[in-house]
């Protein structure tokens, strides 16, 4: 138990890369999502077809190889980066993906009749997308962004096999140097992604009822 204890505060500080690399992730997916959202419903078809190439391409692959192709990809082409920033990519594309469809099905909820009224007043699409379409969108995918973003949190696990010092990559560690606490330092470790998937959970729950409240 004594081992326990004094491994727990190198367990916490790296929860907190784990944490630093969800919301840094959750932040810049947000930004490509909506990006890519305006994309695949613009008038523009050439946008419209190399956006949706890089959601169904990306979206079907998975993460572990979006991994590789990043961080042992890009330095073949003469881009270096740290592993953090590496693994900080490779979360915002994939995630970017599944928040830019959950975004594109907000869009899509909103009937098409406010949408024909904004341009019929000489808004652009540009203008339609910001005063109209996405303040609406964004509010009602409020539930559906928060599994992208439990989940995401769950993804940043993958980072440990690519040189990030994050919660299982420590755990891993930790459970090869005191292997006589390998069930309480699993233990712990499960508790503790527990207890944050909760509290995110809680979070998006009052983000959801602000939302309704606004709407």
């Amino acid at each position: 138990m004594n081992e326990l204890i004094g491994a727990l505060p190198i367990l916490l500080h790296a929860f907190v890369t784990t944490l630093e690399l969800t919301f840094l992730a959750a932040l810049t997916s947000l930004v490509v999502g909506i990006i890519a959202a305006a994309m695949r419903v613009s008038p523009v078809p050439p946008l419209r077809w190399a956006v949706s190439v890089y959601v169904r391409f990306v979206r079907n692959t998975p993460l572990t190889i979006v991994f590789f192709i990043t961080v042992f990809g890009l330095p073949q082409v003469g881009i270096n980066f740290s592993f953090f920033a590496f693994a900080l990519l490779a979360l915002t594309l994939y995630t970017g993906t599944f928040v830019a469809e959950t975004l594109r099905a907000g869009i899509q909820a909103i009937p098409i009749g406010q949408i024909e009224a904004a341009r019929a007043t000489g808004l652009t699409f540009i203008q339609v997308l910001r005063y109209v379409v996405l303040p609406q969108a964004l509010r009602s995918v409020v539930p559906p962004l928060a599994s992208v973003f439990i989940a995401l949190f769950k993804n940043t696990s993958i980072a440990s096999a690519f040189g990030v010092a994050e919660a299982i990559g420590t755990m891993t560690n930790m459970v090869n140097v005191h292997s006589t606490i390998v069930l309480w330092v699993m233990g712990a470790t499960a508790i503790i992604y527990i207890a944050f998937a909760l509290l995110f959970g809680r979070a998006f729950a009052w983000l959801e009822r602000k939302a309704l409240i606004v709407r």
